[in-house]
C-alpha cells in the first residue's frame, strides 16, 4: 500500500470512527443482533428492517469499540442500505476476502470499504473490522427477531439465490 493510499486509509477510518453514520437506534428494526469481539472488548448492536422484497430497507447500528469496529460498521451500513439479501451476502464475502486474503483484489463494487484492506496487515485486527459484518451475517440468516454472535463462534454463512455453493464459509478462524 503506498504512502498516500495508507494515509486516506488512516483519514477514512478516523472520520467514520469519530462521525460514524446510521448510528442510532432503529426503533422499528424487525431483526437486532448483538455483536462482540472478545479479544478486545468491541461491541455491537445492529438493528435491521427489511422491505417488502427482503432487501435491507434500514440499517443502524449502536455500539463501542476500537476506530476500526467503529468505521467498519459505519461503512458497512452505508453500503447495505437497500441492497437485496443477495447482494448484501456478496458484499460480505467481498469484504471478508478483502481484509483476510493478501491476494484478492478489491473490488469496485466495495467502494470506499477498499480502504479497509490496510486492516489485513494486522491480523489481529480483522477481528475488529469482521464483527459489524458477522453480525449482519447472522441477520440475514433470520427475518425477525433478536441474536447473539461473538467473532470467536462459527456459524454458516447464508446461502440464498445467486450465490454459488462453493462459497467457503467464514470461520472463527477466518475471522
Amino acid at each position: 500500500m503506498s504512502l498516500e493510499l495508507e494515509e486516506l486509509y488512516q483519514e477514512v477510518i478516523l472520520d467514520h470512527s469519530r462521525r460514524p453514520r446510521n448510528y442510532g437506534d432503529l426503533d422499528d428494526a424487525a431483526v437486532r443482533v448483538h455483536g462482540d469481539n472478545p479479544a478486545c472488548g468491541d461491541e455491537i448492536h445492529l438493528g435491521v428492517k427489511f422491505g417488502p422484497d427482503g432487501e435491507l430497507q434500514e440499517i443502524k447500528f449502536t455500539g463501542h469499540g476500537c476506530a476500526i469496529s467503529q468505521a467498519s460498521a459505519s461503512l458497512m451500513t452505508m453500503k447495505l442500505k437497500g441492497k437485496s439479501r443477495a447482494e448484501a451476502e456478496g458484499m460480505l464475502r467481498a469484504f471478508h476476502d478483502l481484509v483476510t486474503d493478501e491476494t484478492a483484489e478489491a473490488p469496485r463494487t466495495l467502494g470506499d470499504l477498499r480502504m479497509m484492506q490496510g486492516v489485513r496487515k494486522f491480523p489481529q485486527r480483522v477481528k475488529c473490522a469482521m464483527l459489524a459484518w458477522r453480525a449482519v451475517e447472522q441477520a440475514l440468516l433470520q427475518s425477525a427477531g433478536e441474536a447473539t454472535i461473538s467473532t470467536e463462534t462459527d456459524f454458516p454463512v447464508p446461502r440464498h439465490r445467486g450465490l454459488p455453493d462453493s462459497a467457503a464459509p467464514i470461520g472463527k478462524n477466518a475471522a
